[in-house]
């Protein structure tokens, strides 16, 4: 496909660079930034845009921009892009497709496309997406296309209804976040006892594979999972006297884990 990119930020390129790769050709990026979105353009021998200047004729414009300038960015090119563009999406995960109903009425198909993938760079993010999975919001013919372009470039596309998108955005944000604070308590406490870190790093590895070989309830284990209350106690009691300042932290994590193995199995599931 023909593509122009909106917005030369860190997502929008790693999609543009897996895209490039995958045989699709970034003809336009547009930005408010001159010189970041020359430079964006630039790596794929691309016409520099600003926002709101006219796009060449695209299979799909790709909004990717913050989720709160997603409306107004939309508002900016679809004067400009109605008659040039077959499909537009916005790439985020939380967003609703209406942000997008600057283009509704004129022949332009609106959906979302959001990688469920961490993008710490355009290049790193590039090579992360081969495997990830991508939730799209689309009606037909936009559905298939959008599924056509995730597999080609190795993702695992699914479909994703906009009433939905709030769960799945707080299932995201509870995924790519929770383990990471856990494993900041963890690092603290284990400097504290003269640990190194990574003698942690088997047993997290470990905990994880079983999460998705088996499900996140029956892989938990210690001393919460076996109901020993004294050793948890005992743990709290430590953290308390050792690092003070994660003591509502840690106890905040100890009875969310509570109410999870306390939980009947396969309850989870439902």
């Amino acid at each position: 496909m023909r593509l122009a990119l909106a917005g030369p930020g860190r997502a929008g390129q790693a999609v543009a660079i897996a895209a490039n790769g995958a045989g699709h050709e970034i003809v336009a990026v547009a930005g408010r930034d001159a010189g970041r979105t020359t430079a964006a353009a630039g790596r794929f021998d691309a016409v520099s845009l600003a926002i709101g200047d006219p796009i060449p004729p695209v299979d799909l414009v790709i909004v990717a921009v913050r989720d709160d300038a997603i409306a107004t960015v939309a508002g900016r090119i679809a004067p400009v892009a109605r008659n040039a563009a077959a499909g537009v999406v916005h790439l985020s995960g939380a967003v609703p497709v209406d942000a997008l109903d600057a283009f509704g009425g004129h022949g332009v198909d609106i959906g979302s496309f959001h990688p469920l993938q961490t993008i710490p760079t355009p290049t790193l993010g590039a090579r992360r997406l081969a495997g990830s999975w991508v939730g799209v919001t689309a009606e037909e013919p936009l559905r298939s296309t959008l599924h056509g372009f995730a597999r080609s470039m190795g993702c695992r596309p699914f479909d994703l209804a906009d009433s939905d998108r709030a769960a799945y955005h707080a299932a995201a944000a509870a995924a790519a976040n929770f383990p990471v604070a856990a494993l900041v308590m963890a690092r603290r406490l284990f400097e504290v006892a003269g640990v190194p870190f990574d003698a942690a790093r088997p047993l997290v590895e470990a905990v994880i594979a079983n999460s998705f070989d088996t499900t996140p309830r029956a892989s938990l284990t210690g001393p919460i999972a076996r109901g020993d209350a004294g050793t948890v106690e005992m743990q709290r009691a430590a953290v308390r006297a050792t690092v003070p300042e994660l003591a509502p932290a840690f106890d905040a994590m100890v009875e969310a884990t509570s109410v999870i193995a306390a939980s009947s199995p396969g309850e989870e599931d439902r």
